[in-house]
């Protein structure tokens, strides 16, 4: 096996450059802008719970002791519970909680669905450029009675654009799809989790009243923030 015959930059654009273009004017330019963004957060550290309750750790201290009416917002660097953990002493209520985890939540699986919906259609639509290359390839075909008709390249390049589609759906796109989805599933479990342990960590020190009487209210808000349609 040679590499070098399975490099075609004819071949190439054809698939790599069709497949983008028909991806951006089936998905729109927003959300394969959201998905380039997407596919730079896989190259950072993914969300490290143990890393968001050490931070949190002196907040938390702080509403234990003095109670959540005296204490103040302390910066995390994580948007979600800097907002969440003001909201929480603010209203000193759960439910403010409950409610601002929820509207962020919505926001990132929104994001992370349009990134996995964009990917799954540039899967899609990879091997239909790969027989459009092909297709182009065989019309390059010479005459069978043209003297010294050379097939060879035009075979090659349908080949190769077919090789190109296949590949391209099934070991670039399809993957990045899965792998995103993934990463998604797994930062809200553990931002769940972060969520579930502030939850226990704060509710003795709320006031009696608002713990039994503003929690429910917000709660089923925060449920109808994650379910309702974008």
């Amino acid at each position: 096996m040679q590499p070098e015959h399975l490099l075609d930059p004819a071949s190439a654009l054809i698939v790599v450059g069709g497949t983008l273009l028909a991806t951006v004017l089936r998905c729109g330019a927003g959300d394969c802008l959201t998905t380039v963004v997407a596919l730079g957060t896989l190259l950072r550290r993914p969300f490290d719970p143990e890393r968001a309750r050490s931070d949190m750790a002196v907040q938390v201290q702080e509403i234990r002791q003095d109670g959540v009416i005296r204490s103040r917002p302390a910066p995390t660097g994580d948007a979600e519970f800097d907002e969440a953990t003001a909201m929480l002493i603010g209203s000193r209520s759960l439910g403010a909680l409950q409610l601002a985890h929820a509207a962020h939540k919505r926001r990132r699986i929104e994001t992370s669905q349009r990134a996995v919906r964009t990917f799954i259609q540039a899967a899609d639509l990879s091997p239909v450029f790969g027989l459009a290359g092909t297709l182009v390839a065989l019309n390059q075909l010479p005459p069978l009675d043209q003297p010294g008709a050379d097939f060879a390249a035009a075979i090659s390049m349908a080949v190769l654009t077919t090789l190109y589609g296949l590949l391209l759906g099934n070991l670039l796109f399809t993957p990045l799809a899965r792998v995103l989805a993934r990463r998604a599933a797994d930062e809200e479990r553990d931002r769940q989790a972060v969520i579930d342990w502030l939850e226990r960590q704060v509710a003795d020190a709320l006031p009696h009243d608002e713990r039994l009487h503003g929690e429910r209210p917000h709660a089923e808000r925060a449920r109808h923030a994650v379910e309702a349609p974008a």
